[in-house]
């Protein structure tokens, strides 16, 4: 994984070993991600085909990858920060 932190945009460049256990297509097809408020919602309501089932990359963050119209999409949800 490289660029994210360089990218004004929040491009985020992968490499996959051949044996890798990713989703073939988040393998081959370039995709977006969109911030929601409550995954668990999101995912229960609208009738996603989920390809990877949610899980926290880092502290605070939790992700699932969806397949819409053939293209991976990626749905992350930030923890809210109580003050």
């Amino acid at each position: 994984v490289s660029g994210f932190p360089e990218s004004p945009f929040g491009v985020e460049w992968m490499r996959f070993d051949d044996d890798s256990p990713i989703h073939p297509l988040i393998q081959t097809v370039a995709h977006l991600a969109f911030e929601v408020e409550d995954l668990d919602f999101e995912l229960a309501t609208r009738g996603l085909k989920i390809i990877t089932e949610p899980n926290p990359p880092a502290d605070g963050i939790r992700v699932a990858m969806i397949e819409h119209n053939g293209a991976p999409i990626e749905l992350i949800e930030f923890k809210k920060r109580t003050n």
